[in-house]
C-alpha cells in the first residue's frame, strides 16, 4: 500500500514530548484515514481508534468514553497512549468536549496524544477555532499529486492530467462514464450537500450549484462578477457570489485566484481568475472520454494549465505562500507564487500556442521578478514540474 509523505509527519509529531492535538484536514477522499490507519504500525506504544460512523447513536458522552479507554492504556508500561477520533465532526458540541478533556490531561501532566479527524473540512475547522484554539496543528492531506498517482498505480503525465487526484477513482478511469458519474455524485454533490450547505447558510443552493459547474468550465480564465451573474442567469449580487465561491475553495473544490498588486485593497476588488482544485472535476463535466480529448487541443490546453495550479495551489496550503495571477496592459501571466513579496512567475503553454511571453516582459517592468518559469511546450516538461514542491521555488 502507497505510504504518503503526511504519514511520516504525523509520525514524528507524535513522537515528540510537545504535545497538543494533531489534526488531519483536506478535502473528502483524500486518504485522511487511510493516514491515520497506517500511523499506527509505525508507534511503539498502545492507542485507541474509533470513528463516529453512527451520529444519531452517539453524542458527547461517546467521545468522553473513547478518551477513558485511552486513559487506561497510558497508564501501562508505556506511560503513553494514543487516541484517534475519526469522523469527529458527526458529534454535537465535540469541540467543547475535546477541549474539556484535553486540558484535564494538560493539568494532571497525563501523556495521551490524540489526532483527529474529519470528512467536513469546514466542520472541523470551525469546531477548532471556536473551542480549540493553541491546542492543535493542522496536517494539512491536498489531492494527491502526479508523484503520489504515478508511485501509487503507475500513471503517466496524460491520465494524470485528465483523472486528477482521486485515489478511489483509480479502479473506475476504462469506464468514463461510470467514472464521472462517480466523481460528480460521489464526491462533489457530497461535498456541497454535506460540507458547505449544512455548514453555512446559503440562501440559493442553485445558484452555487451554478458556479461550481461555470468555475470549472472556465478553470484558468479571468472572469468579473459580473459577468458570472449574466452567465449564471440570477439576479444576485457580487458580495454572494464571492461568499460562494470562498466555501468552495474551503470544501477543496474551486478557488478564485486574485489579481497580484502591490496594494491589498486592489487584490480584493479584482475579478478572479477559476481555478479547479483537482483537474477531475473538470473531465468528469466535459462529457468526453480520456483518449478523445487527447485530440481535443482547447479542452486538453485547459486542464494543462488548470493542472498546473491546482498543483501550486495543493502545494502551498498551509505555508507562508500565496497563488495570484497578474494582468495588465492587455497581457497576462498565468500565476504568480509571492512569499514575503519574493515572487515566482509561471507561465503555461501547453504545446499548441505561441511560444512568446509579453505578460512576462510588462510584468518585469513593474515588479521584480525572482524567478520567471515557462511550464510546457519550450520550458520545464509538466512532469518534471508536477514532481517539483511549489516551496521549492523560494530555495
Amino acid at each position: 500500500m502507497y505510504t504518503r509523505p503526511m504519514v511520516q509527519i504525523l509520525r514524528k509529531r507524535l513522537q515528540e514530548k510537545r504535545r497538543t492535538i494533531q489534526v488531519l484536514a483536506g478535502p473528502r477522499q483524500t486518504g485522511k484515514t487511510t493516514i491515520a490507519k497506517q500511523i499506527l504500525h509505525l508507534l511503539e506504544f498502545p492507542y485507541v481508534y474509533s470513528a463516529a460512523d453512527e451520529p444519531l447513536l452517539k453524542g458527547a458522552h461517546w467521545i468522553e468514553q473513547q478518551w477513558e479507554m485511552a486513559r487506561i492504556k497510558v497508564k501501562g508500561p508505556k506511560k503513553k497512549a494514543l487516541l484517534i477520533l475519526d469522523e469527529i465532526h458527526k458529534i454535537p458540541h465535540w469541540s467543547e468536549t475535546t477541549k474539556k478533556l484535553w486540558d484535564e490531561d494538560s493539568f494532571l501532566k497525563l501523556n495521551l496524544q490524540v489526532v483527529l479527524l474529519g470528512s467536513s473540512p469546514l466542520l472541523v475547522e470551525k469546531g477548532l477555532k471556536e473551542s480549540l484554539a493553541g491546542r492543535f496543528e493542522i496536517i494539512y492531506v491536498p489531492h494527491w499529486s502526479y508523484q503520489e498517482m504515478r508511485s501509487a498505480f503507475g500513471w503517466d503525465i496524460d491520465k494524470y492530467v485528465f483523472f486528477g487526484g482521486y485515489p478511489g477513482s483509480s479502479s473506475l478511469i476504462a469506464d468514463y462514464e461510470r467514472w464521472s458519474n462517480y466523481i460528480l455524485e460521489s464526491l462533489v454533490e457530497t461535498s456541497i450537500s454535506r460540507d458547505i450547505l449544512l455548514m453555512s447558510r446559503v440562501d440559493k443552493p442553485i445558484l452555487l450549484r451554478r458556479l461550481f459547474e461555470l468555475g470549472c468550465r472556465y478553470s484558468g480564465q479571468i472572469l468579473s462578477y459580473q459577468k458570472m451573474l449574466g452567465q449564471l442567469q440570477d439576479a444576485g449580487n457580487t458580495v454572494t457570489l464571492a461568499h460562494y465561491l470562498h466555501l468552495l475553495g474551503q470544501a477543496g473544490l474551486l478557488l478564485g485566484l486574485q489579481k497580484y498588486s502591490a496594494q491589498k485593497l486592489r487584490q480584493r476588488a479584482s475579478s478572479p481568475k477559476f481555478q479547479a482544485l483537482n483537474t477531475a472535476l473538470l473531465s468528469a463535466q466535459m462529457g468526453t472520454p480520456y483518449k478523445e480529448t487527447l485530440k481535443r487541443g482547447e479542452d486538453w490546453g485547459r486542464l494543462f494549465e488548470s493542472c498546473v495550479g491546482a498543483h501550486m495551489a495543493n502545494g502551498i496550503k498551509g505555508k507562508n505562500i500565496e497563488l495570484f495571477y497578474w494582468a495588465g496592459f492587455n497581457r497576462e501571466v498565468d500565476f504568480l507564487l509571492v512569499k514575503d513579496k519574493i515572487i515566482t512567475a509561471i507561465e503555461v503553454k501547453s504545446g499548441r500556442s505561441e511560444l512568446n511571453l509579453p505578460g512576462m516582459e510588462f510584468l518585469s517592468k513593474e515588479y521584480k521578478i525572482n524567478k520567471k518559469l515557462l511550464v510546457g511546450s519550450g520550458g520545464i516538461p509538466l512532469s518534471e514540474f508536477l514532481s517539483i514542491e511549489p516551496t521549492e521555488w523560494f530555495r
